[in-house]
Parts: C-alpha cells; structure tokens; sequence
C-alpha cells in the first residue's frame, strides 16, 4: 500500500512539472530569434556554429522585422550580424536603417552602424552609429547626430530617441537651426508631436531681431512662441531685458516677462524695474507694474522714480516718453518730487508732473496744480509752476518763508534756485535777517515779483508793481496774518533717499 501512494506521488509531481514546464519553454522559444532567407548554409568558417543567410534575409523579434542583404545568425548565443541594406521596422514607431548591424535577442539591443538613419513621420536622425533597445524602446548615439523636422535641423553630440513617447533629448554642444532663429543649448529636449523644444542649462537663442539667453525654458518651433523660467535675458539693439520668467511671442514681437524685471534702454541710458512687465518691440512700447521703477542713469546723480504703473514708448517723432500713473515720487540728491502722474518727454526735456504735484529743491517745497522741470544733460535747469503756485522754505521749526502767485518760473544754476519769477496775485511772506538774527517779519502783496535768492535763501525782492507791504516786528503779527492760504508743509512725504520713493 506504501509503495502505491509513492508511485502516485511521483506520478503527480512528474505531470505537475511537465505541465509547468511548458510555459517555460514556450517562453523561451518566443525569446529565440526567427529568421528566414533565400540561402541558408552552415559557414565554417565562422567560428560558433554560424549560419550564413543570404538574399531577401529577415528576422523577427521582439516585435520588430529586420531586413538585410546577407547575415551571420548565431543560434546559441541568440543573436547575429547584419550586411548592407539593414532595415529594422517595429510598426510606426519605428524605421531604423544602415550598412551593419549587431542584435543580441537576449539583451534585445541592436547596435547600428554606418550610415545609420531613423525615421518616423515627423524627423530624420543621421549619424554614423545608434544603439537601440528594443525591449524599453530607446534610441541612443554618442558621436554626433544630425536631426531633420519640417524646417527645424538640429545637431548633437549625444543624444536619445524614446519610441514610445516619441521625442529627443539631446546634449553636448546641441544646435538647433530654425529659419527664424538659432538656438545654441546645452541640453535639448524635443518633441516630435508638437514641435516643442524644451532646453536645460546655459542656452542662447540668436535671431536677426534679437538674441536670448536662459538656463530653462521651451519653445514652440512652429507658432515661435516660448516660456523661459531660469536667468533670463533678452537683448535687442535698444534694449536689454532681465527677469526671471519670460514669455515671448517672437511673431508678434510680443513679450511678458515676471519676477524681477530688469530693462536697460541703451539709447537713453534709462533702466526700469519691476515684477511685472509687457513689452511690444514692433511698436516700440514697454510697461512695468508692481514696485515699478524707472532710473535715469548718470555718472553724477541718477533720477530715481517710482510709480504704480511706469510706461515707455517711442513718439511720433522717434523719441522716447516715459509715463509715471497713481503715487509718483521722484529722488534724486538735490531735487524730490511726488505727484499722481507723470510724464518725461526726452524730445524736449520736460518732466511734467500731474495732479497735486509736490517739488523739494534743497530747503525750498514748490507746489502748484501742474509743474514743468526743464532738464539740460539729466539736470534742472527750470521749473514752470502753474496755477496756485506756491513756494515754502523753514526758517526754523515754527516760522516758514513763504511765495506764492498765480504762475511762477524758478530758475536753477548747478540743481540751486537762483532766480524766481511770480506772475500774477504775487504775495510773500519773509522773515527778515540782520546778522542771522530774525529781526521782524514782512509781509507784501505786489501782481508780479521777482526774487533773487543767494545759497538758498532770498537775498532780495524786486516788485514789478508797487506792494502793500507791512513790516512786523517779531512776535506783533497774529499767527493768521503769517500763514498764506493753501500754505501745507508736507516734508513728511519727502522722499529722503532713493528707497524712500516707495513709501507712499
């Protein structure tokens, strides 16, 4: 009875192994290179038990045909050696031909060489030697490789093909020529489905309208439009921008740019800053927002203003304008001003200030309805005040010397007033000195005035008409009669550096 339940046993454990086996084997022999020819012959010559195939030779593999003139197939190893007119064709994804070729079916890499060229239906590779795994599907070559899609040429040192996604990296001294522009990349990755090159690390992109650096980004080589989100700069015979993230149309001539933006006007020697910026080169315009800055370089003392939109653009005439909107204030050494809106014509040198306008020039406040500064070579030279003009300066910190009129002209030698001309309903109010030691206070009505001043302060008045003028003695005249109406003295809000410009 033992010996019968041993038998059985043996007899199942026999059947289950063969019946597991089978797989296996069937497995195995999937694995194994399929091959057929005109001529088949043993070579003796070969060494390994190769097999000589000749004429109208194919294998199939790994889901792959491959086509060749004559071949050595080595049965044990799995494997064998391809002559002249080699194609490898693996559905639509892939058409890889050339003059040799080595497969191995166990590790299932082809190795191409000579003339080698792949194809799918959007690009050409061509180079002289590619390895190409069949099993993940990847394409790989390290000794140059040129590349052809629609109008796009492109050349490598290294680079990889992946099938199933179908599309490049590309790396070492990577060029990509496109009839618009040129791009010089460090590593490339491109798309075949949509056209999209993608680069990473140092890359310059040259054009005849422009030339742009990054170190990331992506281009769309058929509607020329781009992202770039890394050390960013574009650079055109006018200008030069800067920012972190940059999106340009080059059909348009459109771009946007994020993040600290930088823009240098190399004609006007002007710089403008911000987070955000929209620029249109085909009309000449450019505006920056959020923490906008403008800079009017000079050797001597830059202009620093800030507004909460700032706005350049070329005029009629071929000069450039720059607009300041809502909260403008202006530094520089030895002139400040804030206002609603501005506007700098570089054709005649007018800074135009809009809208409650405040001008500081050393110890003097300058305000009226609507103010003009004449510049000559980035400096004041003359300030037009228009309507309820009015000039403040302290004297100490309860008495203030005070002019105003309907119009005034100042005039300035070296940034300093020299020379203040009042124009209708003039009225003053001066305190009087004998030795630096204030003596009285007078206070004069005349319709036009001019006042001279020497270091800052007045060193006389010339009355046009005869004034009502009266002379208080200090301390006599009610503190009503030393306050002309409109008197404000905001040196609160005075810009005092080039940081201050961004407090409101």
């Amino acid at each position: 009875m033992d010996k019968i339940t041993s038998l059985s046993t043996w007899v199942c454990i026999i059947f289950f192994v063969a019946a597991n086996l089978q797989p296996i084997r069937a497995q195995q022999e999937s694995t194994k290179i399929k091959y057929k020819a005109s001529v088949v012959e043993y070579d003796k010559k070969v060494g390994g038990g190769a097999m000589r195939l000749l004429n109208n030779v194919e294998f199939r593999h790994a889901g792959a045909i491959m086509y060749c003139d004559s071949a050595y197939l080595y049965n044990k190893e799995n494997s064998f050696e391809a002559f002249y007119n080699v194609y490898i064709n693996q559905g639509d994804t892939l058409h890889l031909y050339g003059d040799y070729l080595e497969y191995n079916g166990n590790t299932k890499l082809a190795k191409m060489r000579s003339n080698v060229r792949l194809k799918n239906k959007e690009t050409e590779l061509f180079t002289n030697a590619l390895d190409y795994d069949m099993g993940s599907n990847i394409g790989f070559y390290r000794n140059n490789a040129d590349i052809f899609s629609g109008d796009n040429e492109l050349t490598s040192k290294k680079g990889y093909y992946y099938a199933d996604t179908k599309h490049y990296l590309f790396q070492d001294s990577v060029v990509l020529i496109n009839p618009d522009y040129i791009i010089y990349s460090d590593t490339l990755k491109y798309m075949n489905q949509t056209s999209i090159a993608e680069v990473f690390g140092p890359t310059t992109i040259v054009s005849d309208s422009n030339t742009i650096y990054c170190e990331h980004g992506w281009f769309n080589t058929i509607d020329n439009t781009s992202r770039l989100t890394k050390n960013n700069r574009l650079e055109d015979p006018e200008r030069i921008l800067w920012s972190d993230t940059l999106l340009y149309d080059r059909d348009r001539g459109i771009g946007e740019a994020f993040s600290f933006v930088t823009m240098f006007d190399k004609e006007e020697n002007m710089l403008l800053k911000g987070h955000y910026a929209f620029s249109d080169q085909r009309n000449d315009k450019a505006l920056l927002t959020d923490s906008a800055l403008f800079i009017q370089i000079s050797e001597e003392d830059s202009l620093y203003l800030h507004a909460d939109t700032i706005q350049m653009y070329t005029d009629t005439v071929g000069y450039r304008v720059v607009r300041g909107y809502y909260k403008v204030k202006v530094y520089r050494s030895n002139m400040q001003a804030m206002c609603d809106s501005l506007v700098y014509n570089v054709s005649d040198s007018i800074i135009r200030l809009f809208h409650e306008p405040v001008l500081w020039s050393e110890q003097h406040q300058i305000t009226g309805n609507y103010i003009e500064m004449l510049t000559d070579e980035n400096s004041v030279n003359q300030m037009n005040i228009n309507e309820n003009a009015m000039i403040i300066s302290q004297n100490d910190t309860a008495r203030y010397n005070q002019i105003k009129g309907k119009n005034m002209v100042g005039y300035l030698r070296n940034s300093e007033l020299y020379r203040i001309n009042v124009m209708g309903n003039g009225q003053t109010v001066y305190y009087a000195q004998d030795n630096e030691e204030i003596i009285g206070v007078n206070k004069a009505v005349s319709s036009d005035l001019v006042i001279y001043l020497d270091a800052g302060e007045v060193n006389r008045i010339n009355f046009k008409t005869k004034p009502d003028a009266t002379l208080y003695p200090l301390g006599m005249a009610q503190s009503e009669e030393l306050v002309l109406k409109g008197f404000q003295w905001l040196d609160n809000r005075r810009p005092k550096s080039k940081h201050d410009i961004f407090r409101w």
